[in-house]
């Protein structure tokens, strides 16, 4: 099968890749680093972490915390007002609903401010080991669609085809894989197609080529 196929050759590809780029220890720290990931790079998030993280050590730290304070903590990434908010607000929720710590659950998570299917996917699948949907994010959907994987272009019903054509316990690996690939050839501008593993069976690459 072609989406198995893929699988088969990045799986080769990118051995290595286990899962997020971002830089966590328990749920919280990554619920917290996928939130602020949103339109902003990993690395940079990572770095803002660094420090973050040894601030503010549990949920009712960061629910505690002034809104100002919280923003001035990460006012170097993208969105940082409305990051910050929905942190606190999330952390509030965690502490007052969950004991302070952060659900595992797809329905549960999904009702926290600012937590999108992909966040609660990106937590679920690296946090807690559940497989429960697809990550989604911009790497995924731009390679859905160069591969013929999902011709659709909201990311919940891109996440509804690749879970159509690939086996449960593929969903995690898939993710990982396409956002590597993603990242490292096929980007965006200038995809480089000539070291792609899979340009012999890329529909994007034979439009590209001359007939």
């Amino acid at each position: 099968m072609y989406e198995m196929e893929i699988l088969k050759r990045l799986k080769k590809e990118y051995p290595d890749v286990r899962g997020t780029a971002l830089n966590y220890s328990n749920p919280l720290e990554l619920l917290v680093a996928t939130i602020l990931s949103a339109q902003t790079t990993d690395e940079r998030v990572n770095i803002v972490t660094a420090s973050l993280f040894k601030k503010y050590k549990e949920a009712e730290d960061y629910a505690s915390a002034s809104l100002e304070e919280l923003q001035n903590d990460i006012k170097s990434i993208n969105f940082y007002r409305n990051k910050a908010k929905y942190i606190k607000e999330a952390c509030k929720i965690i502490v007052e609903k969950y004991g302070g710590k952060v659900p595992d659950s797809m329905e549960e998570l999904v009702k926290l401010p600012g937590v999108s299917r992909k966040t609660a996917n990106v937590v679920l699948s690296n946090a807690f080991r559940k497989d429960e949907g697809i990550v989604v994010d911009t790497h995924v959907m731009r390679l859905s669609k160069r591969l013929g994987l999902s011709n659709e272009r909201d990311r919940d019903k891109i996440e509804q085809d690749l879970m159509k054509k690939y086996p449960k316990d593929s969903w995690f690996d898939i993710a990982n894989l396409l956002i590597t690939h993603g990242r490292r050839v096929c980007k965006a501008r200038n995809p480089d197609c000539n070291n792609c593993v899979l340009k012999d069976i890329c529909p994007y690459y034979k439009e590209k080529i001359p007939s």
